[in-house]
């Protein structure tokens, strides 16, 4: 490579690392543009607020290794990813579990379902264990390649990873399947909004 060559990259790369994009603030909750999760920097791929009747309900926001804009893309893309969820609004937890248990089964024909119910058991107890989660209030959902779904409630891990790589699955369905719990918000998770 030539003198002129290699300081034309060295230029690109510093403009391009210079120009990442700023962090997005949504009904005064702010996201980062960036996440690490195990060890490897994502992306925000997109982000939006879930919407019921006129209310809103929380923001999400889902990081990835690359952007994706299809929910197919989402779920075989390889390495970490994480979905962020901050509330908006008081909420009783035991409820929220009920509607992932109501989206996943949506999403998912009657055997796949069937298949993960332990895991949606499980996820409902940690649901209900915390009673409220009130208004900016978060949790999140990582999926970690070699030990499974993470879910984090309020910052604190919340026992033993799921180690299904269908319940991750199951669970991003309820915001990307075909019957996604806010169409709305689908889109802008997928980077279309």
């Amino acid at each position: 490579m030539t003198p002129i060559a290699a300081a034309l990259v060295l230029s690109l790369a510093f403009c391009a690392a210079t120009v990442a994009a700023a962090p997005i603030e949504l009904a005064g909750v702010t996201l980062q543009d960036r996440a690490v999760v195990a060890d490897t920097p994502l992306l925000l791929n997109g982000a939006g607020i879930r919407y019921k009747a006129v209310f809103k309900v929380y923001t999400a926001g889902l990081y990835l290794g690359a952007k994706a804009g299809t929910t197919e893309e989402v779920l075989a893309m390889p390495g970490p990813k994480r979905l962020t969820i901050t509330m908006l609004r008081d909420i009783d937890s035991s409820e929220l579990g009920r509607l992932f248990s109501r989206g996943m089964e949506d999403n998912l024909d009657r055997q796949a379902f069937a298949k993960l119910i332990p895991g949606v058991m499980r996820m409902s107890q940690v649901f209900s264990d915390h009673k409220r989660l009130k208004e900016g209030d978060s949790f999140v959902i990582d999926w970690v390649p070699g030990a499974g779904t993470v879910l984090t409630v309020k910052g604190e891990v919340q026992g033993e990873p799921f180690k299904e790589p269908a319940f991750y699955d199951a669970l991003m369905r309820i915001w990307l399947g075909k019957k996604p719990a806010d169409w709305k918000l689908k889109e802008a998770l997928l980077g279309k909004a």
